[in-house]
């Protein structure tokens, strides 16, 4: 007899998956805000060449890019709390997240930072613009408009990424469909439904970031 792909069952199954996406979406949300900030703050470290933060922020990039999220999840979840720093599930993935995501914001916003013309830096420095004054008023505004879709493929894959959480056992929208597909075997229903609700989310991040994107874009349009 041939599989009967069940309709009726991704409906009765719907309730127990919106709250899985909600998790999903709360902590795949704040891991995205909170990784922008870290991308922000160590791009600047790295352009200054701070002593010290600067070999540190270095150092931070090259680890969490070449090393698995999955061991740095595991590394935080299941290695911090034997130097005594316990912390929830939830703030566990929030934190392996934003700790991912803000690597690659580092380099994605310091990316905006290089492509502004030297020109307007050496314009500032002659108007008497101290070196932060230049960054918080030039090379900030300038350079975020560039690096938005670089962070917004970072922001697509910290949502992504956050299905590596139902490892440690976050009740989020991956770990959900795991706990019903070992319960009552309706595999190709539950994948189903999850791509198809990934699909949406990361679908609306876009179109969020896209309006962003063009709204910020606007005073250097032509009329």
């Amino acid at each position: 007899m041939g599989y009967r792909f069940d309709l009726a069952y991704i409906q009765a199954a719907m309730p127990d998956l919106l709250q899985g996406l909600g998790m999903t979406v709360r902590v795949s949300l704040l891991s995205i805000c909170l990784s922008v900030l870290i991308g922000i703050v160590g791009a600047i470290i790295r352009s200054f060449k701070v002593p010290v933060l600067f070999q540190l922020a270095a150092f931070y990039v090259q680890f969490i890019r070449n090393t698995p999220l999955l061991v740095q999840i595991f590394f935080i979840f299941y290695g911090l709390p034997s130097i005594g720093i316990r912390l929830s599930l939830f703030w566990s993935g929030v934190l392996a997240l934003t700790v991912w995501g803000g690597a690659y914001n580092i380099e994605n916003v310091r990316g905006g930072f290089l492509a502004i013309a030297k020109s307007l830096r050496e314009a500032a420095f002659s108007l008497g613009l101290r070196r932060m004054q230049y960054m918080l008023l030039v090379a900030l505004p300038l350079g975020l408009r560039v690096c938005i879709p670089a962070m917004l493929n970072t922001a697509v894959s910290v949502l992504k990424n956050s299905s590596y959480l139902q490892a440690i056992g976050l009740a989020e929208l991956t770990f959900v469909a795991m706990d019903r597909v070992a319960s009552e075997f309706r595999t190709l229903e539950m994948f189903a439904a999850i791509g198809t609700l990934y699909l949406g989310l990361v679908l609306l991040l876009s179109w969020l970031v896209r309006l962003l994107e063009r709204r910020l874009q606007r005073p250097f349009r032509e009329a």
